[in-house]
């Protein structure tokens, strides 16, 4: 490879094979799998006191490391008092990551059969494009939802990411695919990705986490469909209008997405929205009191047990 000495290749592919060592889980709670074709199995953890309450369902986004670990601090906190999943999405971390099609469809199944495993009406709080999945979902089974929250959403700016399938041939094509998502997924490169999520420095054990799950096997092939564009929705605002159970949004800042249409979605339909200032895109990590007290008046206002 010109410009890189062999010693150096060396170091580099030593610490790829390292990175590849299993993965543990994301969080520390009961492990329990779900079938789903042709995603394979997918990972669901649990946590809290048992069948009491209202049930907290955690989603996290969709990135070329993604994991659970991303809702990790919110995970911990609820379950001390709550009955709390969270979910690795198809193709990411614990779920199994087979070479199929990565298309919103696919997200939203895997939602529904997480919700179906839990059995009753949940509090759902999702991270970025994990909001669009989720607004899907509660459209197609509405009562499976008492209330959706969505941190830092996507689909709220004025441009929106097109589709390529000529993206996602170039990106995919054997001959350099795995060199260039190493490229991506490398520990510099992770390490500068998630700090656009944070005001100050990555949460280390998120990054030392999205590291090791970035290199396993097969864990280009969600990302890179990610990249291409294909799991966007064609228009995300008008998913979200149409929202049919309670809607709160947090945000404030965020380097890879804006927020410019949503005092429009506030304006015109029933969701509220929260500034966590001064927050980027996972303020549960650097604020975790301000989101907690903004979740929590928000489900008091839904009436019944948390």
């Amino acid at each position: 490879m010109a410009g890189v000495s062999l010693a150096s290749w060396q170091v580099w592919s030593r610490l790829l094979v390292n990175h590849r060592m299993a993965l543990p889980p994301p969080l520390e709670a009961e492990v329990s799998g779900l079938e789903l074709q042709p995603a394979g199995r997918l990972t669901l953890y649990r946590a809290g006191p048992a069948a009491t309450g209202v049930p907290l369902l955690l989603l996290h986004s969709v990135n070329a490391a993604a994991s659970a670990y991303e809702v990790r601090p919110l995970f911990e906190h609820f379950a001390r008092s709550r009955e709390v999943y969270a979910l690795d999405w198809p193709g990411f971390s614990l779920s199994e990551r087979r070479d199929i099609p990565y298309l919103p469809e696919l997200f939203v199944e895997s939602l529904l059969s997480a919700l179906e495993r839990i059995g009753r009406p949940a509090d759902l709080v999702a991270l970025s494009l994990g909001g669009e999945f989720a607004a899907a979902a509660a459209l197609r089974a509405p009562e499976r939802f008492r209330s959706l929250t969505i941190v830092s959403p996507t689909g709220l700016g004025r441009r929106r990411p097109s589709p390529s399938a000529r993206a996602y041939r170039a990106l995919s094509f054997p001959l350099w695919a795995q060199p260039i998502f190493d490229l991506l997924a490398s520990p510099a490169s992770i390490r500068a990705f998630l700090k656009r999520s944070f005001v100050g420095a990555p949460d280390p054990g998120l990054v030392a986490h999205s590291i090791r799950s970035a290199h396993q096997p097969g864990a280009l092939r969600a990302p890179f469909w990610f990249l291409s564009g294909a799991l966007f929705s064609p228009d995300a605002l008008e998913l979200y209008r149409k929202l049919p159970c309670p809607g709160l949004i947090l945000y404030d800042q965020d380097g890879y997405t804006s927020f410019e249409r949503l005092p429009e979605l506030v304006s015109s339909s029933a969701w509220k929205a929260v500034r966590i200032v001064p927050s980027k895109g996972l303020p549960h990590f650097e604020r975790l009191a301000e989101t907690v007290a903004a979740l929590e008046n928000f489900w008091i206002t839904l009436g019944g047990n948390a």
